[in-house]
């Protein structure tokens, strides 16, 4: 069985969904990589041009992922080009909904259709995204993956202080066997610096903050 036909069920608590995670993340066939936490207000204030002057506090990071969560077309249109969310429910532990969004490939500027159970995890402050091969459309239908790339499952999270927040981010692809391509690409992604795209969307849209690269 491979690691992607072994990924399909999850418990329906955000306990359940980073069990599953963290089972793919110690697969040794899948292929995992986390980038180094960014400190935001340290990158905003040493690469960016800032108006007004603009320090984020951790509360409203976190109520950015949350945003970016149900709402990709807006927080991440450099990656998805079309999606949206429904389904959402309360669990014990946090809430889950599900996703469907057009997406851009790791490698390639290939795109196609990918699904996520998504688990917002308030107390820990964490969204864990889970790569699904069909699930359920809105309306009754069923929605399919396309095969263009893996499966993956991403982790996105808050760290740090109120007062010097860091954004996390880490991704476990449900390959067959390791594959560096991937590590690569993340890496040289982390070494241009900056803040995540969707933290320059977020202080404009939502903290009306004009952000501008050095």
């Amino acid at each position: 069985m491979s690691a992607t036909e072994s990924a399909q069920s999850t418990q329906p608590t955000c306990a359940g969904a980073l069990a599953e995670f963290e089972a793919a993340w110690n697969d040794p066939r899948t292929t995992s990589v986390e980038l180094p936490p960014v400190d935001v207000n340290r990158t905003l204030a040493e690469q960016y041009l800032v108006a007004p002057p603009t320090r984020m506090t951790r509360t409203q990071v976190w109520d950015m992922e949350v945003k970016k969560a149900w709402d990709p077309l807006t927080y991440i249109p450099y990656v998805v080009s079309e999606g949206g969310s429904w389904a959402a429910t309360d669990l014990p532990d946090g809430r889950r909904h599900l996703r469907s969004s057009i997406q851009k490939a790791w490698l390639s500027d290939e795109r196609g259709r990918v699904l996520e159970d998504v688990f917002t995890d308030p107390a820990a402050q964490r969204v864990v995204f889970l790569g699904r091969a069909r699930m359920t459309g809105p309306d009754g239908e069923t929605l399919l993956a396309d095969p263009y790339q893996p499966l993956f499952h991403i982790e996105h999270g808050v760290g740090g202080t109120e007062e010097e927040p860091d954004n996390l981010w880490r991704i476990v692809l449900l390959t067959d066997q390791p594959d560096p391509r991937y590590a690569a690409e993340f890496a040289a992604a982390a070494t241009a610096g900056g803040l995540p795209g969707f933290l320059e969307i977020y202080l404009a849209r939502d903290l009306g903050v004009a952000v501008r690269r050095r």
